[in-house]
Parts: C-alpha cells; structure tokens; sequence
C-alpha cells in the first residue's frame, strides 16, 4: 500500500489554486464596499427610560417636556406620573403625549414616545410616582429621574448616559444642579435665588473635588442603573427603590446604592437648572426638610423606620456641614454679644486685623461664584457686597436651627405636607427662628445689666480670645478652599 500513489500526487505540473486573489484595486474596492454595508446595520445602544414625577407644576411641566424632546440624545419614553395635583398639570401635559421623532448630529432618526399618567391622590406623594414610574420602565437599563420643574441643558441625557456607560461600578450619576433665575419679581425673589444658586455651586464644587462622589443623587435630573436599584431593593429587602419613611428619599436611596457595592457621582458636564424658592417661607420649609432628613440618617440608633448611619461614607459631607453651620452660628452670636457688651462700657478698641477673616470670605464667594458656568452679574454683586451673603448666612442658620429642634422633639410631622403648605403661602413657622433670636437679645440685654463691672469685664476678657482663637481656625479653613486647585470644573 505504501507504493500507490494518486494520479495528483505522481503529476510533476505545479496545481493550480481554485481560489485567485483579487487585484488591488478590485481589493479596495470590496473592502470600502464591505465597510459601508456594516455602517448600516443598526447597532445596539442601551435604553432609557424617563420619569417624571408632578406635583402642580401646570406653570412648568410644558418647559421640562421641551427641554426633554429637545435632547442631543433622546430617551426611549417619557413616563409623566402626575399625583395629587389641583391644578391643571394632566392637560399642560397631555399636549406633549405621543410618537416623537428627530434627528440626532449624525442625521439619525431618534424616537421616543411620552405618557402621560394620572394617578389620583397618593398617600406616597412624589415617592410613589416615582415608584409608579419605575414598575414601568425596569425593564430598561437606566432610569433618568426629572423632576417637573428641571430644564437641562441640550446635552445633558447624552453626557450621563456616556458617563454611566464608561464604568459598570456606577449605579447613578447626579447632574449639575443650578437655580433657574430667570422671571423674577420684587426684592427678595432675587436675593434668595442669588443665595441659592451659591449654596448649590459650592456644595457641587465640595462633591468635585472629592473625586466627584456625590452624597446625593438628586432626583431633580439624576439617571440610575436600574440593576443597581434591583440590587439596592434586594440588599434592603424594599418592594421598590423609594421608600416613603425618609424625608429625603434620594438621599437614603443614595446611601443604599453605595451600600450595594456601586459608586454615586456628579456629571463632569450635564447640567439641569432646578426650580428654586422666591419666598423666605417656602425656602425654608424646603431646607428645614432636607436637614430634618439628613439628620434622621446621620443620627446613630433607630427613628421609626430609619435607621441612622453616621459613619456611611456619603454622610461625611452632612457631618461637616452641620458641624460648619455651628461653628458660623457660634461665632456670630459671641461677635453680636461681644461687641454689645464691649461699647456698653466703651471698652471695644478696633484692630485692623478683624478685617481679613471678611476679605477671605468674600474672596472665596467670589472664587466660587466665578466658578459658576452659568454666572450672572448677580452672582457676583451677590459674593462681593458682602452684606447680602451674610443675610443669606443668617437664614440658613435659622434652618439648621429648626431642623435639629424638630429634630430633638421627636415630634411626628409630615414635612412633605409643610412645604407643600408653605409653597401655597401659607404658615408663619419661617419666623420662629427671628423670634428666638429677639427673645434671646432681650434676655441678655436683661442680663448684663445685672452684672456688675467687675463681671462685665472678666467676661469680655475671657471671650474675645475665644472668638479670636475660633475665628482663626475658620479663616484658615476658608483660606485652603480659597487657594485649592478646581482643576477646571465648573459648576
């Protein structure tokens, strides 16, 4: 068997390939031809589904939709769960109900498709439309929570998608926030809008700088993996992602997230202009609830439903802000009584040296308002005169004031319903932290009267080093942030 041999095999003529290569230029040719038929098949892209949650926002729901439909990057469905609403919000929205198509840079046809939902009255206000919202759209890989009174910017959907994209460890992605400013009336309207967008702009530039871990997702433009929120639910046995028992219900679900094993961020480049308070009323029932809130997390042991965890890694900011607002209300009010005491027996003696803890905080406001992407005149004139910052300083003083009195009563209370009340202008609670101040001056007043001299100067003796000594330590504090690098963030 080893001599036969094929008739191929005893050939001496060279075979023939059955397979001859192609020209060059037919080569090129096929390869283009090759590489435009793969552009066009329809690639995969991760699903987004939107919901917002509205509240009486008849005044603003059409502007959102816009700002919405208006995206580079389109989401797949707009859910609108509109709850407990008495004005006309259901037809402002239903306007907008329906197919909608554009085209995106590229000159791709988008698609999403919004709904309007009505859900009546919810004993769960926003927290179960947010819910509600998510029964519906958990199927899709990112929920995107707006608010009903948030307008982003253009590219804002296209920015947090490729952002939570690029690493799986992200479980949700926070916008830059800012206080629209635009129609405003009166005085106060723009003074508390000036406050607010600077309150805002250097909480965003603390969350920056630390890596850009945010504490706080905020539901007024934040998008979520939603295996991440099925992954919080499971960790915390919930049925849904928000639960009611919070008074801030994004930050627990943020503390539950990052519990879960993911990461909490600020977008680098999204940016959402959230509706703000033009009254001394509603913002402070907003703020009193959001401390309150805060504060129910960060305390140690068990209020109601809440457990309190003060060591979690997204409350180190909440410790130092409240620490920080303390240390501002201590040292105002020994400054006040200091001062008084030391003219009621002509004894103040000025020193030029008192002048720089002010000029650092001015340099710092104005560094921040500088910060801002978004900057207005206003913004600045707000962080340069001075007084009006003070001002606003006093006001969040009296927030953090009766938040931690509501706090320390143990007291029911619906803060959901107080600021609702609030933002319908109604109640007078805004006023009792001027009241206290009032009683308390009066008490004092009525105090060292009744001191003798010798008393009277042994206390200023003690107390301005005091003030001095804590004075120094902030001013160093506000120095550091003065001359820390923003590595070009803007907020």
């Amino acid at each position: 068997m080893n001599e036969l041999i094929t008739d191929r095999e005893a050939s001496t003529e060279p075979v023939e390939s059955p397979v001859r290569p192609l020209p060059e230029p037919e080569l090129e040719a096929y390869a283009d031809g090759f590489a435009a038929l793969v552009d066009t098949l329809p690639s995969a892209r991760a699903t987004i589904g939107c919901i917002v949650p509205a509240y009486n926002e008849e005044a603003s729901i059409a502007a959102v939709l816009e700002s919405l439909l208006a995206q580079t990057r389109l989401p797949d469905v707009v859910h609108v769960v509109v709850n407990n609403t008495t004005d006309r919000t259901v037809d402002a929205a239903a306007a907008f109900a329906g197919a909608h198509t554009r085209l995106d840079g590229d000159g791709n046809e988008q698609f999403t498709e919004v709904f309007v939902h009505d859900i009546g009255k919810n004993p769960d206000k926003k927290v179960g439309a947010l819910n509600y919202g998510f029964t519906l759209v958990e199927g899709l890989d990112y929920l995107l929570g707006v608010d009903g009174d948030t307008v982003a910017d253009s590219r804002a959907v296209e920015f947090l998608e490729a952002e939570i994209a690029s690493d799986s460890r992200i479980g949700g992605i926070s916008a830059i926030y800012s206080i629209d400013d635009r129609e405003m009336k009166g005085v106060i309207a723009p003074f508390l809008i000036a406050g607010q967008r600077a309150q805002f702009a250097a909480f965003n530039m603390q969350n920056m700088l630390r890596g850009r871990n945010m504490a706080v997702l905020g539901g007024q433009y934040s998008i979520f993996a939603t295996k991440a929120l099925r992954d919080a639910m499971t960790a915390n046995r919930q049925t849904t992602p928000w639960v009611k028992d919070s008074e801030v219900e994004d930050s627990l679900l943020s503390l539950q997230i990052k519990s879960a094993g993911y990461l909490t961020k600020i977008s680098a480049r999204a940016r959402a202009d959230v509706g703000g308070m033009e009254t001394l009323r509603a913002l402070d029932a907003q703020q009193v609830k959001w401390n309150y809130g805060a504060i129910e997390l960060m305390w140690p042991g068990q209020r109601g439903d809440t457990k309190g965890q003060p060591f979690h890694p997204n409350l180190r900011l909440r410790w130092w802000e409240n620490l920080s607002m303390a240390v501002n209300a201590l040292t105002r009010i020994l400054f006040i009584v200091l001062l008084a005491g030391s003219l009621s027996i002509d004894a103040f003696v000025f020193g030029p040296i008192w002048l720089i803890p002010p000029v650092v905080a001015v340099l710092l406001n104005l560094r921040i308002a500088l910060s801002m992407e978004n900057r207005t005149a206003r913004d600045i004139l707000f962080a340069v005169l001075i007084l009006p910052a003070e001002i606003y300083m006093w006001i969040r003083i009296g927030h953090f004031g009766r938040a931690w009195a509501k706090f320390a009563s143990k007291k029911q209370v619906d803060n959901w319903a107080a600021q609702a009340k609030a933002e319908r202008g109604s109640g007078h609670a805004y006023l009792a932290p001027l009241l206290i101040v009032l009683a308390a001056v009066i008490a004092m007043v009525a105090i060292w009267t009744q001191l003798t001299p010798v008393v009277q100067s042994s206390v200023l003796w003690a107390g301005w080093p005091v003030l001095g000594t804590i004075t120094v330590l902030q001013t160093v504090g506000m120095f550091s942030k003065l001359v820390r690098r923003h590595h070009g963030y803007k907020v």
